[in-house]
């Protein structure tokens, strides 16, 4: 037994994966032997979960729908190869190290290794936060445009947390755009005062951001000179994930 509205989601799905570019209404009405207005009713549902994102008068497949590959393809080698790189690296500084990959307009925290001291940071695992707000959640940003920072800004209000919290959209697409540039994104005190943060993106094979690799600390002890030890362990991941 089918069921109808999951059945016309995967061939939608299906219909956009085939190409490497948006794809129209018109061509993905036509592929997926669907009437123009149900593909437009279903595409502005899949859009507004994420699944789908618009880009002119094309569509693609969205960010979350991305990440969700990603986390179900690789998530558990990930986890584990990153796991002795984060505990070394956490050693050599002192200080919490995260692993983070996007869902939608979040990141989600996915391992952590964190000091034996009394001042430290410390990340849930599962615990989430929004993009504009965290050092890798700005690097994916900017590695997305600005076309699609301006639409993550009008989906998510850019809310503010602190009072560093960036909450200007042409002051986060300059910012974003330079970070990722750089390849190394800070947060200074923006989710929470007293907290800074390091983050680099771990990049797969095909280039396209998998997953972040951060240092918090109390924003008094952070050290910008670790981004050298920072982007040596997200290398050594790399090498050992088979991307580089």
């Amino acid at each position: 037994m089918t069921i109808q509205v999951i059945d016309r989601f995967s061939r939608l799905l299906e219909a956009i994966s085939r190409y490497d570019r948006p794809v129209t209404l018109k061509i993905l009405s036509a592929e997926s032997e669907l009437h123009t207005s149900t593909t437009f009713r279903i595409l502005t549902s899949m859009i507004e979960n994420g699944f789908v994102e618009r880009e002119g008068d094309g569509y693609h497949l969205g960010a979350r729908l991305v990440a969700l590959g990603h986390r179900a393809a690789g998530q558990v080698d990930l986890v584990e190869t990153a796991a002795p790189i984060m505990a070394a690296l956490r050693d050599e500084l002192n200080e919490s190290i995260n692993l983070t990959q996007r869902e939608a307009d979040e990141v989600i925290y996915i391992g952590r290794k964190v000091p034996n001291r009394m001042m430290r940071v410390e990340q849930v695992i599962g615990s989430r936060a929004p993009l504009h707000v965290t050092a890798v959640g700005k690097l994916m940003l900017g590695m997305t445009g600005e076309a699609a920072i301006r639409n993550y800004a009008e989906r998510n209000g850019l809310q503010r947390f602190t009072e560093n919290t960036m909450t200007d959209v042409d002051a986060l697409i300059d910012h974003c755009t330079k970070a990722a540039a750089a390849g190394i994104a800070f947060d200074d005190e923006e989710a929470e005062i007293g907290v800074g943060c390091i983050g680099v993106l771990l990049l797969d094979a095909s280039q396209r951001p998998l997953a972040g690799l951060s240092i918090s600390a109390p924003v008094e002890r952070r050290q910008n000179s670790w981004d050298a030890q920072l982007m040596a362990a997200r290398d050594q991941l790399a090498a050992r994930m088979g991307f580089l």
